[in-house]
């Protein structure tokens, strides 16, 4: 089969151009023709709050693209559905995780639904954003037309779909694991690398930083974990929200220096070292749809603490992988961390993980795509 995915992919950054640098590859393994048509310009500078858009990792490997869609620029857009005319390929991916994109997959969308008989899938992180606005569901509407099939990975962005698009033809695959990033780092020399002790009992907050991802409910839980154990907290990662507001919670709690902050975007070599660091991974999201930072926790057999919002419960086997807590409950997540380690499970739920995570797999996602031509 002869396949177009379009989306983030190198030289730009995060965990979207991690994704689709992925399937590609395994798309190619199991036999198929994949070319990977990516952003010239992704995000508007005045759009986009972090340091720059480009991946500055030194262990990075190149995945062939070609860079021609510009979200802003409509002429970018026919330019890309040319290409795809030219390409003729039986089916397109596209990589949509929220509606800023819409109208410029809905242009390429739809001439090629108009002039083609090529196939399009969507492959949706969400629906809607974590922080939407009243334009988001306008433009939600539109990103959804002339698409043939979805790929939903949790149940809630499955709800959301169905409420914009009832009778959408859809598969249900999980979110795979990033098996991205190498695995070279012991648990000693990355805590002797972050100023940590073996003795140390780690939490791990990875990943942009934004409200929707609930770092202050963490903070607010430390004060209560204190009063029955020590605990250190690393947050990596790159803040996309006012970063004084966190350093003042920190002052006001008087956390002092068991919280370290690494405020910057983490390179693809660095990831490693952070997890390796880490006896277990906290999500204390407020909202969500899925997470991949699950995922890299899952390659890295390291288990997580996360709360009952979207799918992150879908995810995580209570009792084996990590556990479940209401979201905005400081109580309740100190009560599991606590717990976490009291019954010592940093020993006992990696090698669960390592059983788990067989069934998020790049073949059962490449399985669902495929799926759909053979109809």
């Amino acid at each position: 089969m002869k396949i177009v995915i379009i989306g983030t992919a190198y030289p730009m950054r995060g965990g979207i151009a991690h994704y689709v640098s992925l399937l590609y590859k395994k798309l190619l393994q199991r036999g198929h023709q994949v070319k990977i048509i990516s952003f010239k310009r992704q995000y508007p500078a005045i759009f986009f709050p972090g340091k720059t858009q480009q991946d500055l990792s030194e262990d990075l490997e190149v995945i062939p693209s070609k860079a021609l869609l510009d979200s802003i620029g409509p002429l970018s857009w026919i330019q890309t559905f040319l290409e795809i005319y030219r390409e003729k390929p039986d089916l397109i991916l596209f990589k949509y995780w929220m509606p800023f994109f819409a109208p410029c997959y809905a242009a390429v969308s739809f001439l090629t639904r108009l002039l083609t008989k090529t196939k399009i899938v969507y492959i949706c992180d969400n629906i809607v954003p974590h922080e939407s606005n009243p334009l988001d569901k306008l433009l939600t509407k539109i990103g959804l037309w002339n698409v043939d099939f979805f790929i939903v990975m949790s149940n809630t962005v499955k709800k959301s779909l169905l409420d914009y698009k009832p009778n959408a033809n859809y598969h249900e695959a999980p979110h795979p694991v990033y098996d991205y990033f190498q695995d070279n780092f012991s648990s000693e020399t990355a805590r002797k690398n972050l100023n940590l002790t073996n003795d140390d009992n780690v939490l791990l907050f990875f990943g942009y930083i934004r409200e929707y991802k609930g770092l202050h409910v963490l903070l607010q839980a430390m004060p209560l974990i204190f009063k029955k154990m020590d605990i250190k907290l690393v947050v990596a990662g790159e803040f996309y929200d006012s970063k004084n507001k966190y350093e003042d919670l920190i002052d006001d709690l008087s956390l002092g220096d068991s919280v370290q902050i690494f405020d910057d975007y983490i390179p693809n070599e660095k990831v490693g070292l952070f997890y390796a660091a880490a006896d277990v991974v906290v999500l204390p999201y407020i909202s969500a749809t899925q997470s991949g930072i699950i995922q890299i926790a899952y390659h890295f057999n390291k288990p997580v603490i996360t709360t009952d919002v979207g799918g992150l419960p879908e995810v995580v086997e209570v009792g084996k992988t990590g556990d479940i807590v209401p979201a905005e409950n400081p109580q309740a997540l100190a009560d599991a961390i606590v717990n976490f380690f009291d019954n010592k499970n940093q020993n006992k739920f990696p090698d669960n993980v390592k059983e788990y995570k067989q069934r998020f797999s790049w073949d059962r996602l490449a399985r669902e795509i495929e799926n759909f031509i053979v109809k």
